[in-house]
């Protein structure tokens, strides 16, 4: 099932019942299979915390009025300011259609191109290289490609995480041909890295010296194709002299990149001699200050081999998003037009404006995501329409971006979920369907287009994005532009918009599906582009699963791979090598900030968690913010695992939970980027990444920003477990999960009180003539923990300490699933334990099928298990999406060690009654 434009919502306890979701087994880019967060889909998908009517300034009102506002407001700033005076800046998350009509309101009626995307913050250094080797943003490789490959590079991506399906392809494709062999780049030994043939943990900010060696060492070895290099491409010459200048010996790369030689040499090796080769790149290339020249730099070695254009060869940017792609082709980036047409050619322009019919067209590049919200800030650019993102989380330097909205004079946001960081700054909220309810199209990273088809009705007074926009334009006095009455509509003109003046000049061409009719829209099924023509002799992807073409249309097989015939979109058809010279970082630590501060995604969360953080499932594997640090970095900064640290760099800081996974080398910290201000108190980590951005692309500078890491010192920590939403007091730092029975909500804090009770029972909201009060309180070690029962049944629960080794969440969150606690569990709850040890699960390992740490465990032990798939037999755990493959191989090698024997039942519960009797 493809993925739409994400639901997302305020926390809360997620529902069940109602629809399920399961995988397409016919769509060729998943044949079924989903990710955990795919999976959990349905538990989204409930009105908790929906913005289900417009507001302007804090009060509902109608749609009329809303939109009247916006319109006024705009349209008052341009005639007194000009079109660049306003900008829109819309998501990933929203469809193709959605994001034409958006593209085109700005470009093409109000002349400016001050439309970007956060998809700037994630691919952009993709496109902007795609465009300087190729001519055009195309992704040469498909995911079939994978399973020829002979070799699979994985750069700056922990696909086993981010794209948990792609990957088990990648695994599939292995198991069946075992001498393809898997290399990951990536300065983490994450569980992609865990699980390859080989790791090479370049230092941060090091790729472009890495691939220069690659690329000397291709060209001194005489690996190179001569003839593929004269007839196709230019600029080979400048790019060798640089990369045999910059990077030298193969041991001197080695020095510059912090790997050993014999790793260097293991990797250039592999890739000299792989006739297949696919270098799978993704945010860890993209996201940095010289993030283009990362990716040329990857380009360059397949174009110098000719390994491009040929089955299971070539370079493959994976996106993040739904359809990140399909605002590429459409033009949702500042910096391009439409189908894939560019701002700085006449010829372009006149093509678009004489299509669209338009009064204007933007004639230069607008203002890029970081450049557009300091714009905002300078109160340059005084009106804001945001669609469908949260950039007051996800922006760097993020605080500067809330500042900046609040200085605005509109800020315009369209939306599904009503509170988040930057819903809380609008003047005008305007509620937009969610996933479920969307009907329209989306592309992924290998071209393919789907249909997104509605499911559910749309709640309250939500709109389509596209009608949304639409209505504003009509009311601004586009009417002629926007009378679109369906979906459908939009697609169709896209489509053919892709063919005006193209004649193959173009790689981006639907025009075959210019001409569908409504049920052909509907019916559409999976195809890949380029799809030129509307009659005999179009061209589709060879792939059979997506060679069925709508009813009155006929396509033509061109050969399997783009490129295959050698013509690239230059306009002498030939590829571009780019001289890439390796620079550092913009900014270097120092003996301030002495550690590279990283983040990126986790396994089961997405984005700001404004719709992953609705699913109970989904927030128990990382249940609170947390940061990674090398042990020995740990020991320097006076910090410990499990302990709370504040992590601070010269933009920012932010609170968290410290591990110490083995995961992160020496001089670096990871911290994870979905946590916002409605599921944790100080743990944005937008909010400290450096503002650097790439001069080519504009991508911000997310793996590296300087930093440190202190103690964060407080008297006690603790957790609360409630039926219902707590109002927290005298917390200095807390968090908050979501779970299928209760909220779960870590604290910690500074004033101390001596006696805990009143300040737990109005936590609790227990009254002190409450019958079913328990607590237990050790003043000498300042233990406290309390429960309050309704009717029997556990309504809420607190624990305090001042250390930071408190009793099992799990075990307690299952308590509340009892309708009546008998005397073994209220036992428990004043002892910190549980009686029978598989009473606690432990914390989730596979989310899926919500198998818990413990229970794998104990399989494991009782069993005598040896391998994942016997696991997989028995508790089904990792037999989905298996990201967690990796953790339950862990698992099993940590308890093939354990030789300790484990208590019986009936001795565990006799040491627990004797415990709690003397606590009496």
């Amino acid at each position: 099932m493809p993925a739409g434009a994400g639901l997302q919502g305020a926390p809360g306890i997620a529902q069940t019942g109602g629809p399920s979701v399961a995988g397409d087994p016919l769509h060729p880019a998943n044949a079924g299979r989903l990710c955990s967060k795919g999976s959990a889909l349905a538990e989204t998908l409930g009105l908790e915390g929906r913005l289900l009517q417009p507001r302007l300034h804090g009060r509902e009102t109608d749609w009329n009025t809303a939109l009247g506002t916006v319109a006024n407001g705009f349209r008052r700033i341009i005639d007194q300011h000009g079109p660049d005076a306003v900008a829109f800046y819309v998501s990933g998350q929203l469809l193709t259609e959605d994001y034409y009509v958006a593209n085109k309101l700005m470009k093409g009626y109000i002349g400016s191109a001050n439309i970007d995307t956060n998809s700037r913050l994630c691919m952009s250094s993709a496109v902007a290289a795609h465009i300087r080797a190729f001519g055009e943003d195309i992704v040469p490789v498909s995911y079939e490609d994978l399973e020829v490959a002979d070799l699979i590079v994985l750069v700056g991506s922990n696909t086993a995480w981010c794209h948990p399906v792609l990957y088990q392809r990648i695994v599939s494709a292995k198991s069946k041909r075992p001498h393809l062999k898997v290399v990951v780049v990536d300065p983490r030994c994450t569980p992609t890295a865990a699980s390859a043939d080989l790791h090479v943990p370049l230092k941060a900010g090091s790729d472009v010296a890495l691939f220069n060696g690659l690329l000397s060492y291709l060209h001194q070895n005489g690996l190179g194709d001569p003839e593929f290099i004269r007839t196709h491409t230019q600029g080979a010459g400048r790019a060798l002299t640089v990369a045999d200048n910059t990077a030298g010996s193969t041991a001197a790369v080695a020095k510059l990149c912090g790997v050993s030689p014999d790793t260097l040499e293991e990797f250039y090796e592999l890739f000299a001699g792989s006739p297949r080769v696919i270098t799978l790149f993704s945010q860890g290339v993209n996201q940095s200050s010289a993030g283009t020249d990362k990716a040329n730099s990857i380009i360059n070695c397949h174009l110098l081999t000719g390994r491009i254009g040929r089955p299971g060869a070539g370079p493959f940017s994976i996106t993040g998003q739904p359809n990140a792609m399909g605002g590429r082709e459409v033009g949702g980036l500042a910096t391009t037009l439409a189908a894939h047409m560019e701002l700085g050619r006449a010829e372009h322009r006149e093509i678009v404006q004489s299509f669209w019919r338009s009064p204007v067209i933007a004639a230069a590049p607008g203002l890029k995501a970081v450049d557009l919200f300091e714009s905002i800030h300078a109160r340059r650019v005084k009106a804001i329409w945001i669609a469908g993102t949260n950039p007051v989380v996800s922006l760097p330097n993020a605080n500067r971006a809330r500042a900046a909205l609040s200085r605005c004079e509109l800020v315009v946001v369209s939306d599904c979920v009503a509170d988040t960081d930057t819903t809380a700054l609008a003047h005008v909220l305007l509620p937009a369907t969610a996933w479920g309810e969307k009907d329209g199209t989306v592309t992924n990273s290998e071209r393919c287009i789907s249909r997104q088809r509605p499911f559910m009705p749309s709640p309250g007074e939500a709109k389509p994005d596209w009608w949304i926009f639409c209505q504003v334009a009509m009311r601004m006095g586009f009417s002629d532009g926007f009378r679109f009455q369906s979906s459908h509509e939009i697609f169709v003109e896209h489509a053919q918009l892709s063919a005006a003046g193209n004649h193959g000049t173009r790689a981006f061409d639907i025009g075959a599906l210019g001409a569908l009719t409504r049920p052909e829209y509907d019916a559409l099924t999976p195809v890949r582009w380029p799809l030129s023509g509307s009659a005999p002799g179009a061209a589709t992807s060879s792939n059979a699963a997506l060679t069925s073409a709508p009813a009155g249309i006929t396509l033509r097989e061109p050969s399997r791979e783009i490129f295959s015939d050698g013509r690239f979109f230059h306009a002498d058809g030939r590829a571009r090598f780019v001289a890439t010279v390796p620079r550092a970082p913009k900014h270097s630590t120092d003996r301030e900030y002495p550690l590279v501060l990283n983040t990126g995604r986790i396994r089961d969360q997405w984005h700001t968690m404004t719709r992953t953080g609705r699913s109970a499932r989904l927030m128990q594997h990382a249940p609170e913010p947390f940061v990674d640090l090398h042990a020995q970095d740990a020991l320097l900064a006076g910090v410990r695992p499990g302990e709370l640290v504040q992590v601070s760099t010269r933009w920012g800081s932010m609170v968290a939970r410290l591990r110490c996974s083995g995961e992160i080398g020496r001089g670096m910290v990871f911290a994870p980027m979905h946590w916002n201000s409605q599921y944790a108190g100080d743990a944005r980590v937008g909010s400290l990444m450096s503002p650097a951005v790439d001069p080519v692309s504009g991508e911000p500078e997310f793996k590296h920003t300087p930093a440190r890491v202190s103690p964060f010192v407080v008297a006690w920590q603790g957790f609360v477990l409630s039926r219902k939403p707590v109002l927290i007091r005298d917390a200095t730092a807390w968090s908050l999960t979501p779970s299928t029975s209760c909220l779960r909500y870590e604290l910690a804090g500074r004033r101390v009180f001596g006696d805990w009770s009143p300040w737990a029972r109005r936590l609790l909201d227990a009254r002190d003539s409450a019958p079913d009060w328990i607590e237990y309180s050790d003043r000498s070690i300042g233990v406290y923990r309390a429960a309050h029962l309704v009717g029997g049944r556990l309504e809420a629960c607190v624990f305090l300490s001042p250390r930071p080794d408190l009793p099992s969440r799990a075990w307690l969150t299952s308590l509340f699933n009892k309708p009546i606690l008998v005397r073994e569990d209220r036992l428990g709850l004043l002892a910190g334990q549980p009686a029978r040890s598989n009473a606690d699960a432990g914390d989730v390992v596979c989310s899926c099928f919500s198998v818990g740490r413990k229970t794998i465990c104990s399989a494991v032990r009782d069993l005598k298990l040896t391998t994942t798939a016997q696991i997989g037999q028995h508790l089904r755990a990792g037999t989905n999406c298996g990201s967690c493959l990796c953790e339950i191989s862990s698992i099993i090698a940590a308890e093939s060690d354990r030789s300790e024997p484990h208590p019986s039942e009936p001795a565990r519960a006799d040491r627990l009654n004797a415990e709690v009797t003397a606590l009496e």
